[in-house]
C-alpha cells in the first residue's frame, strides 16, 4: 500500500535558509506528525528530520562573477531538484530564500502541477519591482517577513501573508551577561569586539582579511581590547584558521551560543546579511561591511533602488549604523568607526536606542509557527 503521509519538499541554499527551513519543518511536524520532508539544504535541515537530496553547503555564493564560477554545481543542483519535484510530486514545495535558484525551481515545479509556497520574499522593493507579476504566475502563495512587503504583492493580486520575521522574539541570550563573560573567558577591563565575517566561503576570503586588519589597528588603539570571532556552521575551522594564522591579534573563535556571546560585545564588525539583524535585535552597536567583485558591484549599483544594504537601516528607513561598501570597506574606516563607538558614549547610546526601536517594531511574532500554519492549510486544501 502506498505511503499516504503528506510530502513536503524544501529548498534552501544558504546557512540562514537552512536554519529557517529546519525551524519551519519542526513546527509543521507538530501540526502534521506523519509529515515527510525531502529537499536541498544543510546540517540544520538534516537534524530536523528532512531527507537531504542535495547538500547546499557550497552553493552559498553572492555576486554575478561568483555565481558564474560555481555555475556548473548550481545547475546540477537545480536540475536534480527540478527532476525530483516533477517526478515525486510533493504535496507542497516550500522555497526558502535563495531567490534566483528557487525562482527557476518554483517555475518548473508549478508547470509540473506542484503547489508552491515561497518564503522570504525576493526583495522586489529593492530591485526589479516589475518581477512581482512574474512571481504571481509561479507561486501559489508568498510568505513575507516584513509588513511593508505586503502591498507590493497585493497590488498584483499575488496571494501574500505577513508571517513575521523568523528572528522576531527569538534573538535572546540564554544566560545573563555576567555569566556569559565568565563562560567565554572575557574580562570586564577591556572592550569586547565581535567579528562576524559571514557564512559564505567567498565572503570569508574577501572580507575576513580586511576585518582582521581592522582588529589589528584596534588592538593597538585599545590595549585591553578582546576579540570574539563567530564561525558560521557552513564555514570550516580550517578555512578560518588559514586566515587567522596571518594575524598576530589574539582572537577567540566561538560557534553556537551566538546570542550569549554576542551580548558580551561592546561593538561588532559584521558583513551584510541576516547577522546584521541578529546584532540589531540584541541592541549591540555595529558597523556593516560589504564587498563584491567589481562587475557584481557595478550591476548592483545599476539595479538596486534603495540607498541601504544593511537590514537595520532598511527597516529604519535611515542610516542607523554605518555601512562601508566596496572601496570604502577598508581596515582604517572600519577601525575608525568601531573606535568612535567605543569612545563616544552618546553616539553609541543613540545607536542602541535606534536598534531597540527596530526590535520593538518587529515585535515577538512567532514567524515559524505562523508559516507552519500557512503551509499546513495549503496541504489540507490539496490539489
Amino acid at each position: 500500500m502506498a505511503d499516504q503521509s503528506p510530502l513536503v519538499m524544501l529548498s534552501a541554499g544558504e546557512a540562514s535558509g537552512d536554519l529557517h527551513a529546519a525551524n519551519l519543518f519542526r513546527e509543521l511536524k507538530q501540526l502534521i506528525p506523519n509529515l515527510r520532508g525531502i529537499g536541498m539544504g544543510g546540517a540544520r535541515m538534516r537534524e530536523a528530520g528532512i531527507e537531504i537530496r542535495y547538500d547546499s553547503t557550497h552553493l552559498a555564493v553572492i555576486g554575478l562573477t561568483e555565481v558564474i564560477r560555481h555555475y556548473g554545481e548550481i545547475r546540477r543542483a537545480l536540475r536534480l531538484m527540478q527532476r525530483i519535484a516533477c517526478e515525486e510530486k510533493p504535496d507542497l514545495l516550500i522555497c526558502v530564500d535563495y531567490k534566483e535558484f528557487n525562482f527557476r525551481l518554483a517555475r518548473k515545479a508549478k508547470k509540473g502541477g506542484v503547489k508552491v509556497l515561497f518564503y522570504v520574499s525576493p526583495q522586489v522593493w529593492a530591485w526589479r519591482p516589475g518581477r512581482v507579476k512574474t512571481y504571481g504566475r509561479i507561486v501559489d502563495h508568498m510568505a513575507v517577513i516584513f509588513p511593508f512587503e505586503v502591498p507590493f504583492y497585493e497590488a498584483y493580486n499575488v496571494p501574500v501573508t505577513y508571517v513575521g520575521h523568523p528572528l522576531a522574539g527569538k534573538v535572546k541570550p540564554s544566560i545573563g551577561r555576567a555569566e556569559a563573560m565568565e563562560r567565554f573567558g572575557l574580562s570586564v577591563e577591556g572592550p569586547v569586539i565581535g567579528l562576524l565575517p559571514g557564512s559564505r566561503i567567498n565572503e570569508i576570503n574577501r572580507l575576513l582579511p580586511v576585518i582582521l586588519g581592522a582588529a589589528g589597528r584596534l588592538s593597538h588603539e585599545f590595549a585591553e581590547a578582546q576579540f570574539l570571532l563567530f564561525r558560521a556552521p557552513s564555514i570550516s575551522a580550517e578555512l578560518l584558521q588559514s586566515h587567522l594564522a596571518r594575524s598576530d591579534v589574539p582572537i577567540r573563535v566561538t560557534e553556537g551560543q551566538d546570542y550569549d556571546a554576542l551580548q558580551c560585545c561592546d561593538a561588532v564588525i559584521t558583513v551584510s546579511g541576516t547577522a546584521t539583524l541578529e546584532v540589531a535585535l540584541l541592541g549591540v552597536p555595529m558597523v556593516i561591511v560589504y564587498r563584491l567583485t567589481p562587475i557584481s558591484y557595478w550591476l548592483g549599483r545599476v539595479l538596486v533602488r534603495i540607498p541601504y544594504i544593511g537590514l537595520p537601516n532598511i527597516l529604519a528607513g535611515r542610516h542607523v549604523v554605518r555601512e562601508f561598501i566596496q572601496h570604502d570597506a577598508t581596515a582604517d574606516n572600519i577601525a575608525g568607526e568601531i573606535a568612535r563607538i567605543l569612545r563616544d558614549r552618546d553616539y553609541a547610546e543613540a545607536m542602541r536606542q535606534s536598534l531597540r526601536r527596530i526590535r520593538d517594531d518587529l515585535g515577538d511574532a512567532n514567524g515559524p509557527a505562523k508559516l507552519a500554519q500557512l503551509a499546513a492549510d495549503m496541504l489540507k486544501k490539496g490539489g
